[in-house]
């Protein structure tokens, strides 16, 4: 194993600067318990918006399956366009927060690990990176917005096959078509998402607007798609470890819920369950900070730790031509830590 591994010093760097791993929660948490809040507003007022009847309270109050059924029918008819203009504007209203609180905290949390946090007179350059953090985010809000209609392509689709005069009505083969479907879906919007997530190191420092930086992240990973891969796929193993023993923890805490007070198991799920979604954080951190390492590895260690070599030449962008040619000696989080320094090896 090379002695300079970007996986180690990703974790190293969060593990030596926590304070970046309690900023992505900060944000990622304030968006969920936003958008949680504005989804329990939204139900509530739509539940008050439903006419209920002295007739259908006397059948909720009967306790009868079917009598309660046929109530909470009546109830709801003629309900589904408000709730489609009140889904529309919740998620309009959750995606604008998403992409504001998303591009501040990669905004300031790449300048960290760049070392940039502390730096005066770039306000320019602040809401440049701003600017294309913000078209990156709307870009990944309209690949997922994409995918989700794509799958309800797929369902049409496979639904419309089904009720054709000539379908041969082979329930399997529609399933395995559909999740054929879904899986070629699922894997593009990963990837894309993936992706632009993983241009806003770039947008940052290289200052471009958001297609030069999406084509700057593309030249970067043409040039050193083995590191950033290795990163990704540490990262992934460890993210699937956690996931394996929250299941397996959540699983055992289902064993006592006939022995214990059910308000006690479901705060114990839930406590597992912001343990799980806080160490995926610290884990996003981790991947990000082992990026930066790579796009900021000189020539020399990059040789040394059987990367691609690239042709240094300007400083002050990352890009595929032009990578840094040394490790900056005053940046607090990629040099000064132990395993980090930027002399080559001997």
């Amino acid at each position: 194993m090379s002695r300079f591994s970007p996986t180690r010093e990703g974790f190293r760097a969060v593990f030596y600067r926590p304070s970046l791993a309690f900023a992505e929660i900060a944000w990622r948490w304030s968006v969920g318990v936003g958008g949680s809040l504005l989804f329990a507003f939204a139900l509530f007022e739509y539940l008050d918006t439903l006419p209920v009847s002295k007739l259908d309270a006397d059948l909720l109050a009967s306790r009868q399956v079917l009598l309660m059924w046929r109530a909470v029918i009546h109830i709801f008819r003629g309900s589904l366009a408000r709730v489609m203009l009140a889904a529309l504007v919740g998620m309009f209203a959750l995606s604008v927060l998403w992409i504001i609180a998303a591009s501040l905290g990669r905004l300031a949390i790449v300048r960290t690990l760049l070392g940039r946090d502390s730096a005066d007179g770039d306000g320019a350059n602040k809401f440049t990176a701003f600017r294309s953090l913000i078209g990156l985010s709307c870009l990944r809000v309209v690949a997922t917005l994409a995918a989700i209609l794509a799958l309800r392509g797929a369902a049409v689709i496979v639904n419309f096959e089904a009720a054709s005069p000539d379908a041969s009505h082979q329930p399997a083969l529609r399933f395995f078509i559909f999740a054929f479907l879904s899986a070629v879906i699922a894997l593009t919007w990963v990837v894309l998402n993936w992706l632009l997530s993983f241009a806003s190191i770039f947008a940052v420092h290289n200052g471009e607007d958001t297609m030069g930086t999406i084509a700057a992240a593309l030249g970067f990973l043409s040039e050193r798609f083995t590191p950033v891969l290795a990163v990704s796929t540490w990262n992934g193993i460890a993210h699937f470890a956690a996931f394996l023993c929250v299941s397996s923890v959540a699983s055992l805490i289902f064993v006592f819920i006939a022995v214990v007070p059910a308000r006690l198991v479901v705060g114990a799920l839930v406590l597992v369950a912001l343990i799980y979604f806080a160490f995926v954080d610290w884990l996003y951190v981790a991947r990000l900070a082992g990026y930066i390492y790579i796009a900021e590895m000189p020539e020399e260690l990059s040789s040394s730790a059987t990367l691609p070599a690239t042709t240094p030449s300007d400083g002050n962008r990352l890009s595929v031509t032009s990578p840094p040619t040394a490790v900056d000696r005053d940046e607090p989080i990629l040099s000064d830590l132990p395993g980090m320094a930027s002399e080559p090896v001997s």
